[in-house]
């Protein structure tokens, strides 16, 4: 572990960007010992995990190479859908944005999911509210970065339908009025809500919205829990330099059958001043 430890700290040293992919962790088996109780304790579990994996297969090529973008991932648990079967899947993600202010980060995560899942498009993505200082409320200006993005994604059939999550009633409406492509769909939490807000269900029944609910925290992924997993997996490595940009949470579902075969984090991060 020393070693491996070692070769993973001299290549992000030298690195400026992370790419981490779980692959699908229904594949993991013996590297699951216990079933985490949040999402945050899974996605933290999931990415030492991915780390300490990497780091065990490190090619001595891969240190000769020195890459500037290294690509960290179980490469056991990675698993493609069978095109034959790709009408009878489902693929949704939800996106997190976590540290980037470029609506970029929406691309660069909707065709890196497809790449990993080898599809051409995703059925559906939801993007999480995007982070913004502390007092400041939401508004229409910090969506339309990242919804105009996922509006160009749609229109290039890489994405089908796009949707939100906690917004309220007035932030919805907003939102549906100025997009050119409409939300079909809005994630409301109910461990802050208890129900569904009368308001907010007219409006989504009037325009055809769907209304999801979920249980994922205000903050997925936050840097310091992200440095926190890296500097645990990998001892020999500036954590701090590491900012994660966003954070992507995929699920295949078999449409008839509503299983799940696949299901997996991608996250992209990038080292300060690189």
């Amino acid at each position: 572990m020393g070693t491996d430890s070692r070769a993973a700290g001299e290549l992000l040293a030298r690195a400026s960007t992370l790419h981490l992919q779980t692959g699908n962790l229904l594949n993991w088996g013996r590297l699951r010992k216990k079933c985490p109780s949040t999402h945050s304790e899974e996605l933290r579990d999931c990415i030492q995990k991915t780390l300490n994996e990497w780091s065990s297969q490190i090619s001595p090529d891969l240190i000769r190479e020195f890459p500037d973008v290294l690509e960290c991932t179980v490469s056991h648990a990675v698993e493609k859908i069978n095109p034959d079967e790709r009408e009878e899947m489902k693929v949704s993600a939800k996106l997190f944005i976590v540290g980037s202010n470029s609506s970029s980060a929406t691309r660069n995560a909707v065709d890196m999911a497809c790449s990993v899942l080898g599809v051409a498009q995703l059925d559906s993505v939801i993007i999480a509210s995007p982070p913004i200082e502390d007092g400041v409320n939401l508004s229409l200006e910090h969506l339309q970065p990242y919804w105009e993005e996922l509006q160009n994604l749609v229109q290039s059939k890489k994405i089908v339908a796009i949707g939100t999550s906690d917004l309220d009633k007035t932030q919805l409406e907003q939102l549906y009025q100025w997009a050119q492509v409409k939300p079909n769909s809005n994630q409301v939490n109910l461990a802050s809500c208890c129900v569904m807000p009368p308001d907010l269900t007219a409006f989504a029944k009037e325009f055809d919205i769907q209304l999801l609910t979920h249980n994922d925290p205000k903050e997925l992924l936050s840097e310091a829990s992200f440095q926190e997993a890296l500097q645990e997996s990998i001892p020999d490595i500036k954590a701090h330099e590491w900012v994660p940009l966003w954070l992507l949470r995929y699920s295949v579902i078999v449409k008839s059958r509503g299983i799940i075969k696949s299901k997996g984090y991608i996250l992209q991060a990038k080292r300060r001043g690189s």
